[in-house]
């Protein structure tokens, strides 16, 4: 039986891809932050997830150098195993060193490190290969590009042993009073699974000393589940 688990949470990337990719804007004033502080919350007909998490800089969030990525995601999602409801339970939680190159209009985040998932299924679902806990390895990468003076493209992956799982993204932005908006394109899924999101985004909303993201749209599955899905994130800087 397919896992619900690697569908949907390849569609967070597992986790904070979304947040620490996309959402990571430039911004006056941080010069000396070496901590990113992220946490979201994803949602669509089929699962809820949330997630939270930090990017340590050695040498501050501007310059390059040596990071340190926290991961932690949990979430509930349903799938049928033939005639029977399942509800499944997720948590997750990666520790990721990584590299971080930075230049005007330009941020690349490269990590890889240890991948921890946890699987529980009520009524229990003994022919998910996933249930229980399993260790594995997680990589990726966080792109950030301004080729444009009020234009900007981003891109992001996640890979993760445990089920063999991927998670992409890719989004362009243009900035509007100060925040920025445009397209974003998901695809996820896992050897047996494959998940596809067209949407919109609003990035780097900054409010109430946080700055808050959005995203909308639709999403079309292997399983021809089609329907909407939503995401809100926030981060800051310390």
């Amino acid at each position: 039986m397919r896992s619900v688990l690697v569908r949907l949470a390849t569609a967070l990337g597992a986790v904070a891809q979304i947040c620490c990719g996309a959402e990571v804007a430039f911004a006056e004033g941080d010069a000396a932050a070496h901590v990113l502080f992220f946490t979201g919350t994803d949602i669509w007909r089929n699962g809820l997830f949330s997630h939270a998490g930090f990017l340590w800089a050695y040498r501050g969030l501007n310059e390059d150098g040596p990071v340190f990525k926290v991961l932690l995601n949990t979430g509930l999602y349903r799938y049928s195993s033939g005639t029977t409801e399942i509800t499944g339970q997720q948590l997750m939680g990666a520790a990721l060193p990584g590299w971080r190159w930075n230049r005007p209009g330009f941020e690349l985040t490269v990590f890889t490190g240890l991948d921890v998932q946890d699987h529980r299924f009520s009524p229990n679902d003994p022919g998910n290969r996933l249930r229980g806990t399993h260790a594995g390895l997680r990589g990726g990468f966080d792109l950030w590009y301004e080729p444009l003076q009020n234009g900007m493209v981003t891109a992001a992956a996640s890979l993760s042993t445990v089920g063999s799982s991927y998670w992409t993204r890719a989004a362009a932005g243009w900035r509007l009073l100060d925040v920025w908006l445009g397209p974003e394109v998901i695809a996820c899924g896992d050897d047996t699974y494959r998940q596809f999101r067209f949407g919109a985004h609003v990035t780097s909303l900054r409010m109430l000393g946080y700055e808050w993201s959005a995203g909308a749209g639709w999403v079309t599955d292997s399983d021809r589940r089609d329907g909407v899905y939503g995401r809100i994130g926030l981060l800051f800087r310390r």
